[in-house]
């Protein structure tokens, strides 16, 4: 038997709490349940120093052939999390699961290390976390960020 969950989407206030990690998968896709956060607070004006629509945003859009409109809309019209997942399967550019995955693997490994274009910010930006833009990537910074912003607001 197969459990579907029905996870609520809950409009964050990411002035105060961070949107999902970009690692957390939804339908096999990295990156979804992020820019959903992201796309829900922008809606209601909680989307603070986040930005829908990123180039972020735009690496799952464009691996699916869809737009950030698109997405909106289906976000707009979605109960839980899951009915996103399932609209990203059926619109856009097929993908198998085995390219999903390969997609998604491949999105959580990259690096800004390899683009000569935004190494230095990379560097800079991983240096004010302590963190080795040698040996981490983009989702690992993504979080690190996350956890700086709010530790301190949390307090």
């Amino acid at each position: 038997m197969i459990e579907i969950m029905n996870t609520p989407i809950v409009t964050r206030d990411l002035t105060k709490q961070a949107p999902h990690s970009p690692r957390e998968r939804l339908a096999g896709f990295a990156i979804v349940s992020r820019a959903v956060d992201k796309c829900r607070a922008s809606l209601a004006g909680t989307l603070g120093e986040y930005h829908y629509d990123c180039p972020l945003d735009n690496m799952l859009f464009n691996f699916k052939g869809i737009t950030g409109e698109q997405f909106k809309t289906a976000v707009q019209a979605a109960a839980n999390y899951e009915d996103v997942g399932a609209w990203l399967q059926a619109n856009g550019t097929t993908k198998t699961p085995l390219e999903i995955k390969a997609w998604s693997d491949q999105m959580e490994a990259s690096s800004p290390m390899k683009n000569p274009e935004r190494r230095g910010a990379f560097i800079e930006n991983c240096s004010k976390l302590w963190l080795n833009p040698e040996t981490n990537s983009t989702f690992d910074w993504l979080e690190a960020d996350d956890r700086a912003s709010f530790r301190c607001k949390s307090v």
